[in-house]
């Protein structure tokens, strides 16, 4: 066999196969598929008596992975290591240059943020030292959350219950989510009114909203304040007084970071976070394009920046020139501001060629790796055209003492809209009127309304909030909303995040007794410490001695003030088939299930039938709640498997007036809906014998 020049070593096999079409026959390339050495699972691994060394060991399993690494070495000329360009990437290379017994002063490190030729070639002619300030950053991390979690988990096995753990970044989300429904909790509504009139010119109807009384804003906190208005428009008569219309200019959002890309996703593609990143992962290492054979589609997609190099501007330029028209070209290329934390050396997440059309590559892609590609391609495209124009008009119409408002917005060009939009916006026309012209009333239409809590987070909007409020990094909002929920800590329904009773209990404890952990800002601060690190302005060390003294005081502390908190498990009437014992109610990430206490000698386990007072349509069962294999929450009758009746949406109490079919409740309204007549049926049609019996 002929002796490779050059060993390359990436992290996924997926990457060392489309690097290895673009470098050729001189270059070998191995993947190491992750991290080889890390921290032992079942010790702590950090000597915190001699300067927090961290001990690290070989992961298991990894053994053949390593000796094929070794033995890859040993007949190359050289060696370069190019895992991904970040602080894990960067610490997978270290690992792997002391594995390899490479020296520390050898310049073996590549870097490339997207897999093409070019950035391929560019980036082996360019080797460096591995950067140590940003290894010792990812090892200042590494440390940190295992003091925390293997110290802190402990505690709550003793004080609370077995198999219970907690994390330094997770702890803040999991609080996020708890603080955010005690205010959902403690929030009382308020009621208000509003007062539409419906206006007639000619042939054409107007609704107009009440705006003010004379130059006040109009409150209607209750129904005789409504009254006391509809009296003082009792006769009057309605004149168009006033017509503005203006121009709104409407500019294209930044290309992808982590974090929008997350949120877009789920908002647009109903994505789970975990799912967008692994989608994203796949898009970025590259998949088999046909003829083309195997390329990266994506540019690196852990990043916090919006830049984007001259080069790909100028391709998306004439792009849009060639295939959309001139017209839709700035002047100048945008610039996007970027947090004051981002990574300028990386760039926004973009296809790698905007040229690559999704619909040329679709019959390449799985559909969700297509959906994700075209919103990709899409956002990047629309961030480099120009903004989209506006026409609005605003009509005031006035009776007596009072002010009607109503606007209508008209799209005079489409700009960046033409590609991407962020939310559906319809055209708004507005009747022709002229100021002046009389108006006849139809009516008026007073409606009672409550204000809301705010809204619980959904995966999206916690990123969002992470983010905001620098916790954690691009690679970690991902990994951190999956622990909380693979340890029962929250679940999840139609998108929204609620704590578990078991995650109340754990955050309350640590409100109490570890303050720091919890602290958003102490959280934010800490993040800040790791970007000192590896800007080389502080050791690792010290940032790591500088949390712990403080910790350690507070858990000898806790471990002496904190009782043993009994969490009782609910014990259903069923009992288990295998074993005999009444089966318990357990929480999972999903919600509740049923398990054999019984556990580790008997694992059986079952759904957890919660009933919601509804008969099944079918037959004599219950309607329960149920889950999918992905979590997802529908509704099934308790008679399964002989009945199959099955709802994604929640059956109501009531039938349909017109067919008789159950309802359903939908929206977050919770608009009653029948499925028979496909249309929304108004409360007040419906009369006390159409209840379903």
């Amino acid at each position: 066999m002929a002796k490779a020049k050059v060993l390359v070593i990436v992290e996924s096999p997926a990457k060392a196969r489309a690097i290895s079409k673009f470098l050729g026959r001189k270059y070998s390339v191995k993947a190491s598929l992750g991290h080889v050495r890390d921290l032992p699972k079942s010790q702590l691994g950090v000597d915190v008596e001699n300067n927090f060394n961290p001990k690290y060991i070989t992961i298991r399993g990894k053994g053949d992975v390593i000796k094929e690494l070794r033995t890859a070495a040993k007949k190359a000329d050289h060696i370069l290591l190019g895992p991904d360009p970040d602080r894990e990437g960067e610490a997978i290379a270290w690992h792997l240059m002391e594995i390899l017994g490479i020296p520390k002063d050898t310049q073996c490190r590549i870097e490339f943020r997207e897999i093409t030729k070019n950035a391929l070639e560019e980036s082996v002619k360019q080797p460096r030292l591995v950067d140590q300030p940003r290894v010792d950053a990812q090892q200042c991390r590494r440390v940190l959350d295992r003091l925390v979690g293997y110290k802190l988990s402990p505690l709550l096995w003793r004080k609370i219950k077995k198999g219970l753990s907690a994390g330094r970044v997770q702890s803040v989300a999991m609080r996020l989510i708890c603080d955010r429904e005690q205010e959902v909790r403690d929030f009382i509504p308020e009621e208000y009114w509003t007062i539409t009139g419906h206006f007639k010119s000619g042939k054409s109807t107007l609704e107009a909203l009440l705006a003010r009384q004379g130059k006040e804003k109009v409150s209607l906190p209750a129904e005789d304040d409504v009254n006391k208005v509809l009296a003082g428009l009792d006769g009057a008569s309605y004149v168009v007084s006033k017509i503005t219309k203006r121009e709104r200019k409407r500019n294209p959002a930044a290309p992808f970071t982590t974090s929008t890309i997350q949120q877009d996703a789920s908002r647009k593609l109903n994505f789970p976070v975990k799912k967008t990143m692994q989608i994203a992962q796949q898009l970025y290492e590259g998949l088999d394009l046909g003829k083309e054979g195997a390329s990266g589609l994506i540019t690196y997609m852990r990043t916090d920046s919006t830049r984007i190099s001259g080069e790909a501007q100028t391709a998306a330029r004439d792009y849009i020139s060639e295939k959309i028209g001139p017209d839709y070209v700035p002047e100048k290329p945008p610039f996007y501001k970027t947090s004051k934390r981002a990574q300028e050396a990386h760039e926004a997440i973009r296809p790698t060629e905007i040229t690559r059309v999704p619909g040329d590559v679709k019959e390449f892609l799985s559909r969700d790796q297509f959906k994700l590609y075209k919103l990709i391609w899409e956002r990047f495209l629309a961030s480099q055209m120009k903004p989209a124009l506006l026409e609005i008009t605003t009509i005031e119409i006035k009776g007596n003492d009072y002010i009607f408002r109503t606007s209508g917005s008209i799209i005079r060009f489409a700009g960046f809209r033409k590609v991407y939009a962020e939310s559906e916006e319809d055209e708004t026309i507005l009747p022709s009127v002229n100021e002046g012209d009389i108006l006849d009333l139809i009516k008026f239409e007073p409606k009672q309304h409550f204000t809301q809590p705010p809204s619980r987070y959904t995966e999206a909007t916690l990123v969002k909030a992470l983010e905001e409020n620098g916790i954690g990094r691009p690679s970690t909002y991902a990994p951190i909303i999956a622990t909380i929920q693979s340890r029962g800590y929250i679940c999840k329904e139609k998108k929204n995040l609620y704590p578990t009773e078991l995650g109340q209990i754990v955050i309350d404890l640590l409100k109490e007794h570890f303050q720091n952990i919890i602290d958003t800002e102490f959280t934010a601060d800490m993040e800040e410490k790791l970007d000192q690190v590896e800007e080389g302005a502080l050791t690792w060390k010290s940032v790591v001695e500088n949390f712990y003294a403080p910790f350690e005081k507070d858990l000898i502390q806790a471990e002496k003030e904190i009782a043993v908190i009994p969490v009782e498990e609910e014990t259903s009437e069923e009992t288990c088939p295998k074993c005999g014992q009444n089966l318990k109610v357990k929480q999972g990430r999903y919600g509740k299930f049923l398990a054999c206490p019984g556990f580790p000698e008997c694992r059986y386990t079952k759904p957890f039938n919660e009933e919601i007072g509804v008969s099944c349509p079918r037959c004599t069962g219950k309607v329960v709640v149920r889950r999918s294999r992905k979590g997802r929450k529908f509704y099934g009758c308790s008679n399964y498997p002989e009945c199959d009746f099955t709802s994604w949406d929640e059956p109501a109490l009531k039938s349909c007036p017109e067919c008789e079919h159950f309802l359903v409740y939908r929206g977050k309204e919770r608009k009653l809906y029948c499925p028979q007549c496909k249309k929304t049926i108004q409360d007040e049609n419906l009369s006390p014998e159409s209840d379903v019996e």
